[in-house]
């Protein structure tokens, strides 16, 4: 993962502007999924094992159309933990940097940080889960002991389950669901969500566009999966 940091020089009217345009994109999570087309998709790219994933996806979907979220959570953590094996993008994707669909990550069976959390995300969202829930969070995360000076990027996915709520945090590191003041490994840099923003731990959004091009980009390649819930 490689979060860039925001340029500067755009005129306000214009990073405005567009910071509309892509914030509604990122509202864009009310149409149907194409079911068909999903599964022509995996099909053609993955072949038996990406549709054998799809269709375990899908039966955990319609295992959880009636659960109570806190259930959903639990199991939609899980599954992604367990089905997909972590791995970097330069492995994947021979790339610096790649935010995969959903679909593309079943289909590879491997991703990274984010990727997890996309899939999580994309996962919670078709089961119902408000927008105004989730974050994707972007942390410094240590690495060993408590005195230890040394962290990495990462990215969790945060839910709150009322604006004012101590989020709980779903980790491709850690198998169980733990509020974030349990967390005290992870430091929140920014999150974001469609209604905008956040910079560390704060409450109101904020909107500099510059850090949603990749999360634009993965909503058009979704549409065309016919993955967008």
């Amino acid at each position: 993962m490689n979060p860039k940091a925001p340029r500067t020089g755009h005129p306000k009217a214009y990073r405005n502007l567009v910071a509309a345009a892509v914030l509604a994109m990122l509202a864009w999570c009310v149409a149907a999924i194409d079911a068909d087309l999903m599964e022509r998709t995996v099909a053609q790219r993955y072949g038996a094992q990406g549709l054998q994933s799809l269709n375990a996806w899908r039966a955990m979907l319609a295992g959880l159309s009636d659960a109570p979220e806190t259930e959903i959570l639990r199991r939609v953590n899980e599954h992604w933990n367990r089905t997909i094996r972590f791995g970097e993008d330069s492995e994947i994707w021979h790339q610096d940097d790649y935010w995969a669909t959903p679909l593309e990550t079943m289909g590879r069976g491997r991703g990274d940080c984010e990727d997890f959390v996309i899939a999580k995300y994309f996962t919670l969202r078709a089961l119902g889960v408000p927008e105004s829930r989730l974050r994707l969070t972007y942390v410094r995360a240590r690495i060993g002991s408590a005195s230890s000076g040394v962290s990495q990027a990462h990215m969790v996915l945060s839910y709150y389950a009322t604006p004012e709520s101590i989020p709980v945090v779903l980790d491709n590191l850690v198998s169980s669901i733990q509020p974030a003041s349990a967390r005290t490994d992870l430091t929140p840099v920014f999150s974001f969500n469609a209604q905008g923003i956040y910079t560390g731990a704060a409450a109101q959004a904020s909107s500099p566009v510059e850090r949603l091009t990749r999360w634009r980009d993965l909503l058009l390649r979704m549409s065309s999966e016919g993955s967008i819930p």
